[in-house]
């Protein structure tokens, strides 16, 4: 049975830890994405965790209920990171488009912790506070709600699903992701023609393209789906 979270005012009462740090969830989660970013997944455990901290690992259980909730917690901070100073301009397009491209920013910042991350739902403060974003802006701008719904969650996955592909990207040794990128230098740009002849029209736009990240380009595509479905609706409400 997991042990119950002490709640955060009485955490806040309990003494330093031996290097006079007070420990608090906010600066747990920091040190383990800095630990993710450092060491990657298999070097965030409890012990490396609490030696970092200063601080017996067992006290961790005061704060979350295991690993699995600290993990939680971190895929909650990166949306935190993503929304901090966001604030909608009441243009959908040019909401959603900002939401989706911070969202995907943060988690491409840190992506030891979104290869962990972007398949969870947390159900935490950030992520609703997320999701009421994106519902209010497709609501407001007046698509139905079960177009609305649809299109939040194609919103959504599209999202976190290109922010893990990159992150898993990112994530990879310096040496295997030069390698990978080289290849559209060292092996795509030099196919003859008369078998390849698609790859080697295109290869001097694929070098420099297929290096950057496509989901501005995807994000674009689907706004201008959603643009569609929206004067549809509308049209279809006039009286």
């Amino acid at each position: 049975m997991p042990k119950p979270v002490v709640p955060e005012e009485k955490r806040r009462r309990r003494r330093p830890t031996r290097s006079g740090t007070v420990l608090s969830e906010a600066l747990i989660v920091e040190t383990a994405l800095r630990m993710l970013r450092e060491h990657g997944s298999t070097g965030l455990t409890a012990r490396r965790l609490g030696l970092a901290l200063d601080a017996d690992p067992s006290t961790l259980y005061r704060y979350f209920r295991g690993m699995d909730d600290l993990t939680l917690a971190i895929g909650d901070a990166l949306i935190g990171q993503a929304l901090e100073g966001w604030a909608p301009t009441g243009e959908w397009r040019r909401d959603l488009r900002e939401v989706g491209l911070r969202i995907h920013a943060a988690y491409v910042a840190h992506p030891q912790a979104a290869v962990l991350t972007t398949s969870r739902v947390t159900g935490r403060a950030n992520e609703l506070a997320a999701d009421e974003a994106v519902l209010d802006i497709l609501r407001t701008a007046g698509l139905p709600l079960p177009d609305t719904v649809r299109v939040y969650h194609a919103f959504i996955d599209q999202t976190l699903a290109f922010a893990a592909l990159d992150a898993a990207s990112l994530a990879l040794p310096s040496a295997a992701l030069r390698a990978d990128e080289n290849q559209w230098r060292s092996t795509y740009a030099h196919l003859p023609d008369d078998r390849y002849p698609r790859i080697a029209e295109a290869a001097s736009l694929l070098a420099p393209r297929m290096v950057t990240s496509a989901y501005p380009t995807a994000l674009d595509m689907f706004l201008d789906s959603v643009e569609k479905q929206l004067r549809a609706a509308l049209s279809s409400q006039a009286p």
